[in-house]
Formats: structure tokens, C-alpha cells, sequence
């Protein structure tokens, strides 16, 4: 995937700008919680309506900005991941037509479209959550403890026991569901290249009546494909449960210890609402970083599989347009040539030998060819 990044060339701004943005967002964000508890402990504790509206102000300009810097990271992370897009899209068409008739028909048409197509989409969809996640939620996470632990130096154990118990299970569940989401994946890519062989091929199917049979492997295919996803979802569908679950014991832990805490006046009533909304974040963002890992895994399985095509080398070599000297006698001159497909028990031609002169049509004697018998017309026109 690595040597897929130097399409990201001539990006490189918008790539590094897209991650500040979001962490500048992120910045704003953990602010919030701090500002909501100065409203509960002072201005409703007080009475002090010109304090509260202040404090609504500076949430709703906080709010702006951080929408602003928001919507400026996901312009210049969706610049970034177009151009590589569009750059490795470029290079794949170019490489693949350089590649000889030999290797299209070792790799298939249906798995060129697919590699140009879904396979380049998922990476470059990959590319644009990693730019603008990969830094934002490690930082979110991150900065809430920080923040949690300025507050109450205690309580901060707390959450880093919640946040060691939800990041053990989304690393248990993304263990279990990446490989089963990596052999969805391939199935996928079975259950579309049938259909695209299908649809290619419908007048052979047709011909050969083999309808039935392409029906009953499309099926095969597609009913394994959704096992597959159920028993991917199935797992998947307890992290969401399993998370929220954790959280809402922290936050009771965190009512009961707070709870006394602020009968002894050693924390406030807003300062117990900024942990239970630093907690809140903490679990969004690791919620997010594993939808995070599932895409970059998907567009990783993607790149290695583009990565393939780049690398193939193609067997024939182009010498580049030749000049035909203007009183040249001869244009082309096969001289006992013989042709034989890769992988193909005999040859297609067997010494083949003719002159073709500058604007002249020719045929070429059908008995050199094994697997045709020219017939009496033609051999009389050849002798002609």
C-alpha cells in the first residue's frame, strides 16, 4: 500500500492542512465541556443571567468555528484523496494498456473493471478517513484524560479503566470481524465478477444453454457471500451494546464517587457534568477509530490488489513507431514464423511466411495455419 502513497504528489499540502484542521476542531470541542460546567456552577448557581448568555455566546462561536474548521478539513482531505484517485486511476489505464493480449487474458476483463473501479473507489475512501481521522480521535481521547485529570486527579483513574476496558473490546471485535470483513471483500468481488462474465458473455451462455448452471454458481456464491456478512454483523453488532454498557457503569461510578466528592466541596456539580461529557467523548472517538480500522483495512486488502496489476510486467515489447523509407520495396516480411498463445498445447501458426509490399493486400496460405483446412475457393484465390 506504501508505494501506492506517491499518487498522493502534488497533494501534499492539502494532506498535511486536513489533519490540522481536524485537531484545531478537536481543540474547540474539548473546551465545550468546561464552558457548560462554568454555566452550572456559576451562572445558575448564582442567578447571573448576563454570565449564562455570555457563556451560550462563547459555545455558539465555539461551535462555528469548529464547524468551519470541520468543513476546511473535509475539503482539503476530499481534494487530497480525488487527486490520488484520479492519479492512480490514470496510471492503471496507462499500465494496462500497455499489457500484452496474453496478460489480459490471464488477469480477465471483469477483474481489470473491478481493480479500476471499486477497488480504487475503497482506497481512495480510505485515504480520506485516515486524513481526517487517524490524528482527530487519538487526540479527542487522548486530551479528555488530560482535561478529566485537571479536574479531578482521582476520578481520572476512572476513566482510564474505562478506557482501557472499551478500547479491549473494540480491539476483541475488530480481531474477530477484520479477517471475516477481508473474506467478504473477496467474496464480493466473486459475486460481481460473475455477473460481470455474465453479462460479457451472455451470447456463449446462451448459445451452450449453460443459463442454468451460471444461475445455480451465481447463487452458491451470493447465499456464501451473506453467511459471511451475518456472522460478520453478528459480531460487530455487540460493540455498540458492550461499549455503551461500559460507559454507563462508568458514568454510575462516577455519580457515586462525584457524588460524595461534591458533599465534601472538593468538586462542583459542573465540573461532575464536563467528566461525564469528557467520558462521552472518549467512547465517540474510539467508536469512530475502529470504523476508521475497518476502512483503512478494506482500502489496504484494495491496494494490495491494484498493487498487483501495477506490478505485472507485460511480456510484449514496443519498439515504437518505425520509419518506412519512402522507396522502401518491402513493408513486412515474416520469415518461417511461428505463434503459440501462453499456456497453449500447440501452436496457432506454424511457419508462416509471406512479403508485403507497400499498399498491397495479401492472404496469407490457410494450409500453414493447423487448425484450419481452406477449402477449394480460397486456396484458388491464394494461388492467384
Amino acid at each position: 500500500m506504501h508505494k501506492l502513497m506517491r499518487y498522493i504528489k502534488g497533494y501534499e499540502k492539502q494532506a498535511l492542512l486536513a489533519p490540522l484542521f481536524k485537531m484545531l476542531e478537536a481543540c474547540f470541542e474539548l473546551f465545550v465541556p468546561l464552558v457548560i460546567a462554568s454555566i452550572i456552577d456559576t451562572g445558575i448557581k448564582n442567578g447571573d443571567a448576563t454570565f449564562i448568555w455570555t457563556r451560550c455566546g462563547l459555545l455558539v462561536l465555539l461551535a462555528a468555528v469548529g464547524l468551519a474548521s470541520s468543513l476546511t478539513a473535509q475539503w482539503f482531505s476530499a481534494t487530497a484523496a480525488l487527486g490520488f484517485g484520479t492519479a492512480l486511476r490514470k496510471d492503471l489505464y496507462r499500465h494496462i494498456d500497455t499489457l500484452s493480449y496474453s496478460e489480459l487474458d490471464g488477469i480477465g476483463t471483469p477483474t481489470l473493471v473491478t481493480r479500476m473501479t471499486s477497488d480504487i473507489n475503497q482506497v481512495q475512501n480510505g485515504v480520506n478517513l485516515t486524513l481526517r481521522l487517524l490524528l482527530r480521535s487519538p487526540f479527542i481521547v487522548l486530551g479528555a484524560l488530560i482535561m478529566a485529570f485537571s479536574i479531578s486527579p482521582k476520578l481520572t483513574l476512572l476513566f482510564v479503566l474505562v478506557t482501557v476496558v472499551i478500547s479491549l473490546i473494540i480491539w476483541g471485535i475488530m480481531r474477530l470481524t477484520v479477517p471475516i470483513y477481508h473474506e467478504a471483500q473477496n467474496g464480493l468481488d466473486r459475486v460481481t465478477l460473475l455477473t460481470r462474465e455474465n453479462y460479457v458473455g451472455a451470447r456463449v451462455v446462451r448459445a451452450f444453454a449453460r443459463q442454468a448452471d451460471e444461475l445455480a454458481a451465481f447463487v452458491e456464491t451470493n447465499d456464501h457471500l451473506k453467511k459471511i456478512q451475518i456472522s460478520a454483523g453478528r459480531i460487530s453488532a455487540l460493540m455498540n451494546p458492550l461499549t455503551y454498557l461500559v460507559v454507563n457503569l462508568g458514568v454510575i461510578a462516577l455519580l457515586l464517587r462525584g457524588g460524595s466528592e461534591v458533599n465534601n466541596g472538593t468538586l462542583t456539580q459542573g465540573e461532575i457534568i464536563a467528566l461525564i461529557n469528557y467520558m462521552s467523548q472518549i467512547l465517540v472517538n474510539l467508536l469512530r477509530l475502529a470504523d476508521l480500522v475497518v476502512s483503512v483495512t478494506r482500502a489496504l486488502a484494495s491496494g494490495m490488489r491494484v498493487n498487483e496489476i501495477l506490478n505485472t510486467h507485460t511480456t510484449m515489447t514496443d519498439p515504437g513507431a518505425a520509419e518506412l523509407a519512402a522507396d522502401a520495396e518491402n513493408a513486412v516480411c515474416f520469415d518461417n514464423v511461428t505463434f503459440t498463445y501462453r499456456g497453449a498445447a500447440a501452436p496457432s501458426l506454424t511457419d508462416i511466411s509471406f512479403t508485403a509490399r507497400t499498399g498491397e493486400t495479401i492472404d496469407v496460405p490457410a494450409c500453414k495455419v493447423p487448425a484450419f483446412k481452406a477449402g477449394k475457393g480460397l486456396k484458388d484465390k491464394v494461388a492467384k
